[in-house]
Parts: C-alpha cells; sequence; structure tokens
C-alpha cells in the first residue's frame, strides 16, 4: 500500500466544497486526540451538508420521502497528524469516481494548510426498502458530475 502524501489545503480545488468543523470534547479520547471513528462520523455530516448546500439535493429527502440510501460501503483512512480538542477543521470531498450504482470520493481534512486525515469512502445507492443495489438517481447523478466538474477534471465515470 503506498501512503498518500499530504497536501496543503490551497493546493485542492478553489471551487471544491469545504465544512468547516471545530473538534469537541465528545470527539476526543481520554489523550485529547480525535478518536478515529469519529473522523467518518464528521465526513458523514460534511457530505450532507455538501448535498444540501452544493448539490442542491436534500440529504434527508432522499433517505426519508425517496427511500434512497447512500451508505459507505468502503471506507479506510490514511492518519498524517493527529486531531485535538478544539481544533478548526475543514473538510472537503472531492469526486474521484461515479459508476452505475456507487459514487467514489476522496475527503481531506485540514487543519489550516495542514493535512490531518484524508478518507478514501465508496458510496452505494439503495433501495432503502429492499436493501438493494439501485442506479445512482439521474438528479444526484447530474448534481455529482457539476460538482466534480467544477472542482476540475474527472478520473473515472461510468454509465
Amino acid at each position: 500500500m503506498t501512503r498518500p502524501t499530504p497536501v496543503p489545503a490551497s493546493a485542492l480545488p478553489s471551487a471544491a466544497f469545504r465544512a468547516a468543523l471545530r473538534v469537541r470534547f465528545g470527539d476526543c479520547d481520554p489523550a485529547g486526540i480525535v478518536f478515529f471513528p469519529n473522523w467518518f462520523v464528521m465526513a458523514n455530516a460534511a457530505i450532507e451538508d455538501l448535498f444540501r448546500e452544493r448539490l442542491g439535493i436534500d440529504f434527508h429527502h432522499l433517505h426519508g420521502t425517496r427511500g434512497i440510501g447512500t451508505g459507505f460501503v468502503h471506507a479506510a483512512a490514511t492518519f498524517m497528524r493527529p486531531g485535538a480538542m478544539g481544533d478548526e477543521v475543514a473538510l472537503t470531498p472531492l469526486i474521484r469516481r461515479i459508476g452505475g450504482a456507487s459514487y467514489a470520493l476522496d475527503l481531506h481534512i485540514h487543519r489550516g494548510e495542514e493535512e490531518l486525515a484524508r478518507l478514501d469512502l465508496v458510496t452505494a445507492t439503495t433501495d432503502l426498502a429492499s436493501r438493494t443495489s439501485v442506479p445512482v438517481p439521474p438528479d444526484l447523478r447530474a448534481a455529482l458530475l457539476r460538482y466534480q466538474a467544477e472542482c476540475g477534471p474527472g478520473q473515472e465515470n461510468t454509465p
């Protein structure tokens, strides 16, 4: 496995969505650093904000009313520096691939210019009633493609 090289926040696309969060007491372990699973909780919150603020899709409506799930089917992380209680961090999701029934993204977590962690996430779209895979809905696909284009050249997209 090749370990990613940290990138400064300013090296990310200027058009990318950034969710600003503050590391809370409850996010930390007894050593005062972010307990690693909490980065995934924060990442999911940032993705919910991305849907609402940049994609124009109500995350809760998608899941609740439309019955379309967007659960992680792959989640991996590279931790570069510890985050600590009180840190102001920016979470920047970048779309890596949009497939038939899934999409992949890299989520960069920075404190200032310093990259603390990078999450590799793959999300499958599912019918929540049957708990089966379904194609990425057309409106979500269009929004993801638009956001990806705003952030720079896409890497891999399939119908």
